[in-house]
């Protein structure tokens, strides 16, 4: 009664003072950290840490508050915290030795409306990931992926890789575009049973769509989403761009899918969507599992964006680097044809026989750096990581730029040096530090085929072309980042073994 008469007494002056503080009171206990959390910035109430992610590039955000913080602190970003690890040191211990608590996925909101809450194999939890994950490896495995029969497929997407680059004549282009329609093409022979000219129109939408709604869904206004959906799905901006853009890809997918329905064999699953459609019928009373046509078509989303957009950008920048770094490039090609001689096309049996062009492959994923912050993870159970204690179903970020060019597990952390990865007698050799593609329980799925596409489309590059900056140009290796870290809009020349520029 009391507290109601004090209310009364006071005027709308005092009374919306007294709303204000309440209202941060009740912020920053909500907010407060834990006994022995990772320590933080000040953060601006119910703003929190946002502001600290409006760079073009966060993870240099992220690098240069270890500084003030060491290499694991925490952000507040919205109405969430989100714990920020970074270096090998722990970044290795929060995969790796406790990888075990580190196998959730937070739901951020932009997904949640991307995908309608049918999250796919990369978003999903619990049994539901579980079983999702053990299909996708097996039916990848089982449509090439790791044998023979995918390698076939690549090297026969290289010829029309080769000629589209010959079509050129030398002369300067920008090879975006070419790179993502065979890198996608892939991806399109195992989940769709097909692949697609380079000059579909439709295809090539898809491939713009795809390119823009990456780089989207890694910029400010999908921070700002996930921080306030209540409030920005109100707003103009980038994220409407990214909620169309993947829409139409899964309209698109959605479509494929029912095509699919209206001829499929079960005694004889053509490609992914095929064998997915079965699992649905197999699954039908697991419902846990949850194999469904939506699901289905995350699922296919998911496994576009892990098996193409990364793998086409490291490509991309492979010919930067060796038009910027012709000695390099010139050592590439003469162990090339060593090895391969003038007719032979390569293998994945040839790797052991290439270690210096295996370096390089290598050094371009790290210095490359094409995916600088790891898809946020979340603890299942309580962990601790570097002495702190992160409390079970808290976000995790590992920022996976800082263990790329971290100074005491790189020699030259700031320069394109395949020696990172040659032993002293020139024999390739790994290293721990290399986690372009993340470590731990919850890897790229799309790894396994990243790692031959890549080896085999740059052998087969550098075995015909010698790529080289334009007359009177220069080229920069300055960066577009969202999700992925792309190389700007620029052309090269692909000129033909044998010609000079």
């Amino acid at each position: 009664m009391s507290i109601l008469w004090l209310w009364e007494q006071l005027d709308t002056r005092s009374a919306i003072i007294f709303i204000v503080v309440l209202l941060l009171v009740s912020d920053y206990l909500k907010h407060r950290d834990g006994k022995n959390f990772p320590p933080s910035p000040f953060w601006v109430p119910f703003v929190g840490d946002l502001f600290s992610m409006t760079s073009d590039e966060p993870h240099v955000n992220m690098s240069k508050l270890t500084e003030k913080y060491g290499d694991i602190y925490s952000l507040r970003l919205g109405g969430s915290k989100c714990v920020i690890v970074n270096g090998y040191k722990l970044a290795k211990e929060a995969l790796l030795t406790q990888g075990y608590a580190l196998t959730g996925r937070p739901q951020p909101a932009i997904y949640d409306r991307i995908y309608y809450k049918q999250t796919g194999v990369a978003l999903s939890n619990g049994y539901t990931w579980k079983e999702h994950k053990r299909f996708a490896l097996t039916t990848l495995r089982n449509f090439g992926v790791g044998k023979k029969s995918l390698e076939s497929i690549i090297m026969e997407e290289a010829k029309f890789f080769v000629e589209a680059f010959e079509e050129e004549r030398g002369q300067p282009f920008n090879p975006h575009f070419t790179i993502n329609n065979a890198v996608s093409n892939i991806v399109c022979s195992i989940m769709l049973g097909r692949r697609f000219e380079y000059s579909n129109s439709q295809y090539r939408e898809l491939q713009h769509l795809m390119n823009r709604g990456i780089y989207l869904e890694g910029s400010w206004w999908a921070w700002a989403y996930n921080a306030f959906p209540g409030l920005m799905r109100y707003l103009p901006g980038g994220h409407n761009e990214l909620f169309s853009n993947y829409g139409k890809i899964q309209d698109f997918l959605r479509e494929e899918i029912r095509n699919h329905k209206k001829d499929l064999d079960p005694t004889c699953p053509r490609d992914y969507i095929d064998a997915y459609l079965m699992e649905i019928e197999k699954r039908k009373n697991d419902t846990d599992a949850g194999f469904t046509e939506e699901a289905l078509c995350s699922n296919t989303l998911d496994l576009f964006v892990a098996g193409s957009e990364t793998t086409a950008t490291t490509l991309r920048w492979a010919l930067l680097f060796m038009a910027q770094n012709p000695q390099i490039q010139e050592k590439v090609q003469a162990e090339i044809d060593n090895v391969l001689g003038q007719t032979r096309l390569p293998s994945m049996e040839d790797k052991i026989n290439l270690p210096y062009t295996e370096a390089v492959v290598h050094e371009v994923q790290r210095k490359a750096n094409i995916v600088p912050v790891n898809l946020v993870k979340m603890t299942t159970e309580d962990m601790t990581v570097g002495g702190y204690l992160i409390p079970k179903e808290t976000a995790v970020l590992i920022n996976l730029s800082s263990v790329l060019n971290d100074k005491d597990e790189w020699e030259t952390p700031d320069t394109f040096n395949p020696g990172h990865f040659l032993t002293p007698d020139g024999t390739f050799r790994r290293r721990e530090a290399f986690m372009p593609f993340s470590a731990g329980k919850r890897p790229c799925l799309g790894e396994p085929l990243a790692r031959i596409e890549l080896f085999l489309f740059f052998t087969c590059l550098m075995k015909r072309f010698t790529f080289c900056v334009p007359e009177g140009t220069s080229l920069t290796l300055d960066a577009i980042t969202g999700f992925t870290r792309a190389p700007v809009p620029h052309k090269i020349c692909a000129i033909p073994r044998g010609q000079t520029a």
